[in-house]
C-alpha cells in the first residue's frame, strides 16, 4: 500500500479524532491512556511489552485457535485480523520480540488503515496506531494494543 498524505491526521474535534475513545475498551485497556496515544500523539507509543503486562487481559482473553479481529479504539472499525499466513504462536513470538503486536501486510484491513510517508500507521479516521518498521520479512506494523482495543461497531 503506498503512503498517504499527512492530512489524515489533521486536527479534529478530539485531537486527530472526531470523537473520544470508546469506554470501556477491551482487555482492560485504560480509555484515558488510549486517548493520549490514539488522539493526542503522533510519535509515541505505549511502553514496550504493555500488551503482555498485568495491566491488560489480552493474552488471557484472546482465542489462540482462530484469527482475531482488532478494532479501532475510537471508531470500532476493524483494522487488523491476525494471524493470517502464520500461527498464533508465530504472531505472539514476533510481537513479544518487538514489544508490540506486530502485524504483516496480509493482516491489515487496507480499507481503514494507511501508512504515512514517515511510516506512521494510522486509521482513516485519524487514530494513531503505531509505525511500519520493515524487516527482512517485509513490512511489520508495530501497533499499540491500546489503539486496537475497541469494541466492534
Amino acid at each position: 500500500m503506498p503512503p498517504f498524505a499527512d492530512s489524515i491526521m489533521s486536527p479534529k474535534s478530539h485531537g486527530t479524532s472526531s470523537c473520544p475513545v470508546q469506554s470501556p475498551l477491551r482487555w482492560g485497556v485504560s480509555p484515558a491512556h488510549a486517548s493520549k496515544i490514539c488522539s493526542f500523539n503522533r510519535h509515541y507509543a505505549e511502553r514496550s511489552g504493555h500488551f503482555t503486562s498485568s495491566e491488560t487481559t489480552y493474552l488471557d482473553d484472546v482465542d489462540r485457535g482462530s484469527p482475531q479481529d482488532y478494532f479501532d479504539s475510537v471508531t470500532g472499525k476493524k483494522l487488523f485480523t491476525a494471524p493470517r499466513g502464520r500461527t498464533f504462536e508465530q504472531f505472539e513470538e514476533e510481537s513479544r520480540s518487538h514489544g508490540w503486536p506486530s502485524f504483516r501486510d496480509e493482516e491489515v484491513n487496507w480499507e481503514e488503515v494507511r501508512v504515512l510517508p514517515d511510516g506512521e500507521t494510522v486509521s482513516l479516521d485519524g487514530t494513531h496506531l503505531g509505525h511500519n518498521l520493515p524487516d527482512g520479512s517485509g513490512n511489520r506494523y508495530c501497533i499499540n494494543l491500546i489503539s486496537v482495543a475497541g469494541n466492534p461497531k
